[in-house]
């Protein structure tokens, strides 16, 4: 599908850079709380799900928690020093949920919500936008304890904390974000385990991932009636899925693996109905008895914008002959009722995280979106690569990140070509982080931290990047 308010392709163009962006285009980088603020038990914050998952043995590497971080809680005017320095227009940060409402219900922490507002200020005193993301996986402990996002309650709950953040910053903060990747919330939490709760149960999964879509709905309509100004928006982590061969079972394979990964989310968002394959696909896992009456109307609320995380492609294939499901029943995983699929391996380039490197990927994911699905405007709120780096005399040059980051920023203009209403893109990382499972193992960033000293270093491809904010647009190659 065309849309009128894309500009034309001559106004692409300009002061001899080949690619250059339209006006308007939001430059930014973003982060998530549990992996740089720290402050982890000061303020009234509480335990969210990731404490009580990091300090479990055996969850991260090397038993690494959030505990410290990247000290972003008291480092934050710095930080926002830096984001300045490097020209960004806008930073997409997430609220902790614990620092601000602790135990999950009942009144805002305001000392909570004081750290929020001295960093919306800062920001906004440098020229840079916020994008606020409600929910980026630090559920607090007391409602995991009374069932997580398995149960319908905890919907509720987050649409009751959307509206403290709200009113108390939505008179500085535009723009909205309910949740990111709820796929990784439902399914690496629920599912296969690998993320906090931790659980392994494919119907857990599945309700927990109709239950954050529930409470993402009911989100939006307490947003909407306490800043009916605001842009609101939801977060999802796509993937082009590829049959390994031509071949109808693995066509097949990939069908299912769509589903789950894409359609699953896709469809309720923006169409207010699951796919009509997927209950099929379940059928050993959930009977769906958990969708209500009315729920698909909540979760389709009209939005303001899409975010698009993309990472990669998954590129699948048929099970191995002889097998079945049931040889994989009883197995973790984040794949439930197609848990026999195989994910395969190409050859090509991978990251640091072991992921393919696929900027064509972006560029399909993007009009697919745009294609099959909204003429909203669409944000690429996450894309990077974690890579391995080394601190020599002060420098830390990175040419695999500022190569994948190009790479990738091309794609992104591509679809603009071809006519996606594509208005922004946000790097991840602004800094080395706590990576999840991976704990600080793995370095998204575009600035180097020392997490002994806490110094940070912007790499290459921060100065790289603070050019292309300048120009607004890669140099022709």
């Amino acid at each position: 599908m065309s849309n009128p308010a894309s500009p034309p392709a001559g106004r692409l163009l300009d002061q001899g850079y080949e690619l250059t962006f339209p006006p308007g285009f939001r430059w930014g980088a973003a982060t998530a709380a549990y992996q740089i603020e720290g402050a982890a038990a000061e303020g009234g914050r509480t335990p969210s799900i990731w404490d009580t998952f990091s300090h479990t043995e055996g969850r991260t590497v090397a038993g690494h928690t959030g505990d410290v971080a990247c000290d972003h809680y008291h480092r934050m005017p710095e930080d926002v020093r830096l984001m300045a320095d490097l020209g960004l227009t806008s930073y997409r940060f997430s609220i902790s949920w614990p620092r601000v409402q602790p135990g999950g219900s009942g009144p805002a922490n305001q000392a909570g919500l004081d750290f929020y507002r001295r960093l919306v200020d800062e920001l906004l005193a440098h020229g840079i936008e916020p994008w606020l993301t409600l929910y980026h996986w630090d559920l607090p402990q007391p409602l995991e304890d009374a069932g997580g996002w398995p149960a319908r309650d905890t919907a509720g709950r987050f649409a009751d904390y959307a509206q403290l953040v709200a009113d108390a910053l939505g008179d500085r903060v535009r723009h909205f974000t309910t949740l990111n990747e709820p796929w990784c919330s439902a399914f690496l939490g629920y599912g296969s385990g690998a993320h906090a709760p931790g659980r392994s149960d494919g119907a857990d999964a599945v309700r927990a991932g109709h239950h954050l879509m529930l409470g993402h709905g009911l989100a939006v309509q307490a947003l909407r009636a306490a800043r009916p100004e605001a842009h609101l928006g939801i977060t999802l982590n796509l993937y082009p899925v590829t049959p390994a061969t031509d071949s109808p079972a693995d066509a097949e394979a990939a069908r299912r693996i769509d589903a789950l990964a894409n359609r699953f989310f896709l469809d309720p968002v923006l169409r207010g109905a699951y796919p009509a394959d997927l209950p099929g696909d379940l059928r050993q896992v959930t009977d769906f008895g958990h969708v209500r009456d009315g729920d698909l109307a909540l979760i389709a609320a009209p939005l303001d914008m899409v975010g698009i995380n993309y990472y990669s492609r998954y590129v699948v294939a048929a099970p191995v002959s002889g097998t079945g499901p049931d040889a994989y029943w009883r197995a973790p995983s984040c794949w439930p009722g197609s848990e026999d699929v195989r994910f395969v391996t190409r050859g090509v380039p991978v990251t640091d995280m072991g992921w393919e490197i696929d900027a064509p990927g972006l560029v399909e994911t993007l009009e697919r979106v745009h294609r099959d699905y909204t003429d909203l405007p669409l944000y690429i709120t996450e894309n990077g690569a974690a890579f391995v780096d080394a601190v020599v005399d002060g420098r830390v040059d990175d040419p695999d990140r500022l190569a994948y980051l190009d790479a990738h920023l091309r794609a992104a203009h591509a679809a603009i070509r071809a006519g996606v209403p594509l208005k922004g893109y946000f790097a991840w990382s602004l800094m080395d982080n706590f990576e999840w499972a991976w704990g600080y193992t793995k370095r998204f960033g575009l600035v180097h931290v020392d997490y002994d000293s806490q110094a940070r270093i912007p790499k290459s491809s921060a100065r790289w990047y603070a050019e292309v904010i300048r120009r607004n647009g890669l140099a022709a190659q």
